[in-house]
């Protein structure tokens, strides 16, 4: 395991898994960088910064992962942080406005596949390594 001042590479001990897991918050990170632009571009900078904080949180789990860097702990802290996004983005998008779950659309569906998917990749990742 890598300790707080070894930060190498150690993709060797990496799994499908774990490269699965990667994909899928590389996935919503990348969708949360560009909402957050988006957003920040468009006057919003409450939900622009959120966007942008939240993505790049995702991008910094990743290299957490890749260095192994505590990694149950990453699995652990990963599955609230993932599952607060999902409900989030239903309360602010659907709960308080009233608009039906038929009007999401197709970048609000990839975000949360990939999210309801990397949950179940990091619960199976923390009861394999813990």
């Amino acid at each position: 395991m890598a300790t707080a001042t070894d930060s190498r590479v150690a993709t060797e001990s990496l799994s499908g898994l774990h490269w699965a897991g990667a994909a899928l918050a590389v996935v919503s990170g990348v969708i949360h960088l560009v909402l957050g632009a988006v957003s920040l571009l468009g006057g919003d900078v409450g939900f622009g910064v959120a966007f942008l904080l939240a993505g790049i949180a995702f991008l910094v789990a990743v290299g957490l992962l890749v260095i192994d860097y505590r990694r149950p702990v990453l699995y652990a802290v990963g599955v609230p942080f993932t599952a607060v996004q999902i409900l989030a983005w239903y309360w602010l998008n659907y709960g308080s406005t009233g608009r039906s779950l038929g009007s999401v659309g197709g970048i609000e569906i990839a975000d949360k596949l990939a999210q309801v998917l990397l949950i179940v990749v990091l619960v199976v990742l923390y009861r394999r390594e813990a």
